[in-house]
């Protein structure tokens, strides 16, 4: 006997069900990345902090946090695209 044929004959006398074929994966098309200038995103940093500032005197610590850093990541863009 062939593989193909044992396989099934196996599954059989063992009574071990078939198993489903597989599903196909949907291939989900990436976005493309914005590219800005220098001046665009000091212009966003000047928005963040800004932001940053008016969540302080909520005392929204959490997001404060969350703007610190998104200000640093940029501000490092800036010098890396500079």
């Amino acid at each position: 006997m062939k593989k193909e044929e044992l396989i099934p004959a196996i599954r059989a006398a063992k009574g071990i069900p078939e198993p489903e074929p597989k599903k196909e994966k949907k291939i989900v098309a990436k976005k493309e990345k914005v590219i800005l200038t220098v001046a665009q995103l000091k212009q966003k940093v000047k928005e963040l902090k800004a932001k940053r500032g008016e969540l302080l005197e909520q005392k929204n610590l959490k997001m404060a946090e969350i703007l610190r850093k998104r200000i640093s990541r940029l501000k490092k863009k800036t010098r890396r695209t500079a």
